[in-house]
């Protein structure tokens, strides 16, 4: 009879009594159990194994010294207006952290459907899986959503730009809340990663999951948040927090000579045409520390005029990100 290992090789030479990648010897003709199959593969360099991610358990009693309460949340949505589109689906997982950004516990978990005023567009069906049938007399359950964010010191999500202000238009428990996006405040690239959407991160941390379904993408978040991945001395939420700490600041460009319109896109510019509530001009948002060394670029080569004076506005993790009236 022929070994499993021989089986994987393709060889044909008589059997060997073969050892697995553990050192533990195994009899002549057993199958090798999972973890034995995964390091078979793995060690001739021709394949890569993704394992399914497994949601963390809800623990009772969080061990001690992390002290402060984070919130990993994902929606799903009519379209992408926050004026008018509505959400459909929420998906929320409390945890603790520390001052040093480290992970503890997974506190609380929720995930609601609540049916919409209009139809749900095919292509978010498409795109979800969420049809109208699901939703059918559905309603997010407040109380128990009020329960998770009242006690968190941050909220955390993958594009927080898009998800503030729908949250905000659901309740007005999310206003006053610190939120940090988990795209934008975290460099990827510097830590291996080929894009910044949440599939190919997971994917490249080594797991799959069930997409876009909304308390899935928050567990599937939270594991590549906690990994230290490569060379990385520190994990990509313990940077995120740090992000989440320093002020920013917009500045507009308002009345910039039409002429220098690429000068300013090559500078990371970009369009407001006031219709969101900003001012009609080129802007930017960038380190505060990074403020004058802008305003010095503006007055040198848009304006130029010393006295310039173009309108700045500083953020914090609190003023991030909201919807504009």
């Amino acid at each position: 009879m022929t070994s499993q290992l021989d089986m994987f090789s393709g060889s044909s030479q008589a059997p060997r009594r073969p050892s697995s990648p553990t050192g533990r010897i195994r009899h002549v003709g057993s199958a090798p159990d999972e973890a034995e199959m995964v390091q078979i593969l793995e060690v001739t360099g021709r394949y890569q194994i993704l394992r399914k991610l497994e949601p963390r358990a809800i623990s009772p009693s969080p061990k001690p010294g992390y002290p402060l309460r984070g919130i990993i949340l994902d929606t799903e949505t009519t379209g992408l207006d926050a004026r008018k589109d509505e959400i459909i689906e929420i998906g929320l997982i409390g945890f603790t952290f520390n001052d040093e950004g480290e992970i503890g516990d997974v506190t609380g978990v929720y995930g609601g459907l609540q049916q919409p005023t209009i139809s749900i567009p095919m292509e978010v069906t498409r795109l979800t899986g969420i049809t109208d049938a699901m939703v059918l007399d559905q309603t997010i359950d407040m109380p128990r959503v009020r329960a998770l964010i009242e006690p968190s010191n941050l909220i955390i999500a993958h594009n927080a730009s898009f998800d503030r202000p729908f949250c905000e238009a659901l309740s007005a428990i999310f206003s006053a809340k610190a939120w940090a996006c988990s795209n934008s405040e975290i460099d990827w690239s510097a830590r291996g990663y080929e894009g910044t959407k949440l599939g190919y991160l997971i994917n490249q941390s080594g797991y799959f999951h069930v997409g876009h379904r909304a308390v899935d993408d928050c567990f599937a978040l939270l594991e590549v948040l906690a990994l230290t991945r490569g060379d990385a001395e520190q994990t990509p939420f313990t940077e995120l927090y740090q992000a989440s700490q320093r002020s920013r600041v917009r500045i507009f460009a308002e009345n910039a000579p039409f002429d220098l319109k690429d000068v300013l896109k090559a500078r990371s510019y970009r369009w407001s045409d006031g219709s969101d509530g900003r001012p009609k001009s080129w802007w930017i948002e960038i380190a505060e520390e990074a403020m004058d060394d802008e305003l010095r670029f503006l007055r040198n080569e848009i304006y130029r005029w010393q006295d310039a004076d173009p309108p700045v506005q500083r953020l914090t993790a609190f003023d991030r990100f909201k919807g504009q009236k």
